[in-house]
């Protein structure tokens, strides 16, 4: 097995998902949370100038989706030739709404726009994979993969936003709630680091 070290902030952001895959799969790794005051010394050091970044070794991977296309074909998370793609098409569908969360909660009128948000964007956004989740367990049924991570992960962030975003979607509820109860999140999940971290780089959520 490689050693792995995830290089982030103390946030969950964008390396959360990261985390719940290694902490489900029983991976080790050394969760490397940065201060900002350290990130202008460390950034030339990355391909990009920007974490995660994770090690595989001493092989650095940058790139959220990356990382995560990566370990799920590292560790079987990925489904097989023909439904490699779907899983491609879902994860993307995950960025594209996490992007529009992202948006909001970096943007100066956050308080004057999360009603709208949460009103008149969330319900036709998460109608999607309400449709897509429907008498199965996870994205490829009774099989996890890589995206179910970044899904459950963005879930989870807008409950935070809003607590009753689900109500009227069933099959997301009954996912949300099984895949948080997995038994090999349940330590992580209650650890302390886990309910103090933030979940963005500021104060909005």
């Amino acid at each position: 097995m490689p050693l792995y070290k995830l290089v982030y902030f103390d946030i969950r952001g964008l390396a959360e998902p990261i985390r719940l895959l290694l902490h489900d799969q029983r991976v080790q790794f050394l969760d490397n949370r940065i201060q900002q005051k350290d990130w202008p010394e460390m950034k030339s050091q990355m391909l990009f100038g920007q974490v995660p970044c994770l090690y595989e070794d001493d092989q650095p991977i940058v790139q959220s989706g990356a990382i995560m296309r990566h370990l799920g074909r590292r560790f079987g998370l990925y489904g097989n030739a023909e439904e490699m793609t779907y899983v491609d098409q879902i994860y993307e569908g995950v960025v594209d709404l996490r992007l529009k969360y992202a948006r909001l909660i970096y943007s100066d009128s956050f308080h004057d726009s999360k009603g709208k948000f949460v009103n008149e964007v969330l319900p036709d956004e998460l109608a999607k994979f309400e449709k897509i989740l429907t008498r199965k367990k996870y994205i490829l049924d009774d099989e996890i993969t890589f995206a179910d991570y970044a899904l459950a992960e963005l879930l989870d962030v807008l409950l935070i936003l809003s607590s009753t975003c689900l109500e009227n979607f069933t099959a997301l509820t009954i996912y949300h709630s099984r895949f948080m109860n997995r038994p090999n999140l349940k330590n992580y999940l209650s650890s302390d680091i886990r309910k103090k971290t933030k979940i963005n780089g500021n104060e909005n959520k």
